[in-house]
């Protein structure tokens, strides 16, 4: 896919988005995004297409700029409370607050889209944490016993909202063995939720 933005242009967007919430402008929970801005842009310049779809969690701000949802439509959606279940149909653009939530919706697209043999795929987003849920695991290997036209993506950032992901699982981290999956590390450069600042509406 052809990416334009840079990765300042990304943290900027996020600037933006504190900044509204700070000044009581946005009253609906926002978890933004930070420190994997150049990565996220070589997953979509190398690996998706514009007739994609792209599913996603509650921090998504990101995937929705680098699919094309204009900066002002984005900003509209955020200010009207949908920051974390960002939806753009229109996009192809599905995301969910629940933890691993989209991966079936992931499984659903992919099959529809095998069965009309339709030349697209389906992207989905998903963290470490939530990367080791029941219900992620089975998405995957269904995925992979019917061979869909998912690309599965593990956003790695080491935590599950505050918890070391090694403090949960010790050492073990969720593998899998099929090619359909890009799994990146990166540390988060901002609070889980909020802006780690006390705003009282």
């Amino acid at each position: 896919m052809r990416v334009t933005l840079t990765p300042a242009d990304l943290a900027v967007f996020e600037d933006e988005v504190a900044e509204m919430f700070l000044n009581k402008e946005l009253k609906s929970p926002i978890h933004l995004a930070g420190g994997n801005e150049e990565q996220l842009i070589e997953i979509f310049r190398e690996h998706v297409n514009e007739p994609d779809w792209i599913l996603c969690s509650w921090r998504s701000h990101f995937h929705c700029l680098l699919k094309g949802v204009p900066p002002d439509q984005l900003r509209k959606a955020i200010l009207a409370g949908r920051s974390i279940s960002l939806c753009f149909p229109e996009y192809r653009i599905l995301s969910s607050g629940i933890a691993g939530g989209t991966a079936p919706i992931a499984v659903g697209l992919a099959l529809g889209i095998q069965r009309k043999n339709e030349r697209r795929k389906v992207v989905c987003f998903l963290g470490d944490a939530s990367a080791a849920t029941g219900g992620v695991k089975e998405a995957i290997t269904y995925s992979e016993a019917f061979d869909l036209p998912i690309l599965w993506v593990i956003e790695d950032n080491g935590v599950s909202v505050a918890t070391e992901f090694s403090r949960m699982w010790g050492s073990f981290k969720p593998i899998y063995s099929s090619l359909k999956c890009i799994h990146y590390q990166y540390k988060l450069t901002r609070p889980h939720c909020g802006i780690n600042k006390w705003v009282s509406f």
